[in-house]
């Protein structure tokens, strides 16, 4: 249910239905806190805007570009978001918004319109049709952005408190969205609202919620240690922000997918850039700092999380329940553009951040149980990966879930492309 004081939730609804009053309401909601009189609203029903809504709108001779992120929850907090400033201040490449609204529900930045494209349209592109001169480019500029950030982090890192860290919005992206305030009821959030008492329906299978939370994946013929559930119960013990002040703080972007990334092209080469700070802090554990890039820009792709009816149409998955073990086959592949990004994100974040914590001595000895689980809840709690339960059917909920199973636990036995990464990142391996 909306809360009514929330205007942005409000807008986010009727923007869901399409009934031609969200733009309405977004003209006052921009009267009301820039005195502007927007003209030409259109908002852009783009595959990535899985929690907040961007656009267009005039005001005079000017054209803007505006995006907000909404919550559950938002109303009760009091300007934790948009700190575009603090990202700013310590060199990180950021758009910065020419209005801006921090007040709680209704918090919007706006921009100058800008023609260059997003990172991620420019990545899907190559999803779709590879090209190597394009893709060398991308992968550079994300090379780039990576050495930039990871600059600021080596500069930023301090320790810090669990007050301090507990008080970043980040959390929002991970543990909070399994707990329900103010208790922290577990499970909830989320977590309950989405899986926990449904059905899913695969290719071949319909398993109940107890079914399926105690399943072994079997994917691919590989096994994996840990189920759904176990993963679900360790990332509300281990991801609860009261424990993450162990490898203490960074400043960082928090949500850095490509969909808040620019990408602007001179001559041969491209530059990345930030916007939409909507998670920004100066006290960000480093080991989630990097997780939604991670995820989001590489392990999403290609088309299965953004795109599920072009997955259901690409790919082939079946699903088959045996004596508690959920065997998933199917033959999505990350792209070759995904994994030369893996590549370097691994080499040149990853693995240096990595370094630098242990020599420090702020590493955590369960470090990879921290980004496995903070991995895992990326594409289990951004949305609702049931068949039928928004957008996704039962390939790409299949594939949803098994890239989830993959990223949160180590098969039994063997290797696949997340141990092979975890094992090129540590810093105790050459």
């Amino acid at each position: 249910m909306t809360d009514n004081t929330s205007r942005t939730a409000t807008i986010r609804d009727h923007a869901k239905k399409r009934d031609g009053v969200a733009e309405k309401l977004l003209a006052g909601l921009l009267h009301d806190l820039f005195q502007v009189n927007a003209t030409n609203v259109a908002i852009n029903y783009d595959q990535y805007s899985l929690n907040s809504l961007n656009g267009f709108f005039d005001d005079a001779d000017q054209q803007y570009f505006f995006k907000f992120h909404q919550e559950e929850g938002e109303e009760a907090m009091s300007g934790e978001y948009y700190r575009a400033d603090i990202i700013a201040r310590a060199g990180l490449p950021v758009d910065q918004p020419l209005m801006m609204s921090t007040l709680p529900g209704e918090q919007i930045l706006v921009y100058k319109r800008r023609s260059d494209p997003r990172f991620s349209d420019v990545l899907r592109a190559l999803d779709v049709e590879h090209d190597d001169q394009t893709a060398e480019q991308a992968v550079a500029a994300e090379e780039r952005l990576n050495q930039t950030v990871l600059s600021v982090y080596l500069k930023t890192l301090q320790p810090v408190t669990e007050v301090q860290v507990a008080g970043e919005p980040v959390h929002r992206l991970f543990h909070d969205r399994l707990i329900t305030a103010p208790n922290a009821v577990y499970p909830g959030g989320r977590l309950a609202s989405f899986y926990v008492g449904k059905e899913f329906e695969f290719p071949g299978e319909k398993l109940s919620w107890e079914e399926f939370s105690a399943a072994r994946f079997v994917i691919g013929g590989v096994e994996y240690e840990r189920t759904i559930g176990e993963l679900f119960d360790a990332a509300n013990n281990r991801l609860a922000p009261s424990r993450l002040a162990d490898a203490g703080g960074v400043t960082a972007h928090g949500d850095a997918h490509n969909a808040n990334v620019w990408y602007s092209r001179h001559g041969d080469q491209a530059d990345l850039s930030f916007f939409d700070p909507a998670f920004a802090g100066e006290h960000i554990p480093p080991l989630l700092a990097e997780v939604k890039t991670t995820f989001h820009n590489i392990l999403a792709h290609p088309f299965w999380l953004y795109d599920p009816t072009v997955a259901e149409q690409t790919f082939k998955a079946t699903a088959r329940y045996e004596n508690g073990r959920l065997f998933a086959d199917f033959d999505w592949r990350l792209s070759p553009v995904r994994k030369a990004l893996l590549d370097v994100k691994a080499s040149a974040m990853w693995k240096p951040l990595l370094q630098d914590l242990k020599a420090r001595g702020m590493l955590p000895a369960d470090w990879r149980e921290v980004v496995r689980l903070g991995l895992f809840l990326c594409p289990t709690l951004v949305m609702n990966l049931r068949a039928g339960a928004t957008t996704h059917n039962p390939t790409s909920s299949l594939i949803g879930f098994s890239v989830a199973v993959m990223t949160g636990s180590a098969p039994v036995a063997g290797e696949d492309v997340m141990t092979r990464f975890f094992d090129m990142i540590d810093p105790e391996r050459n």
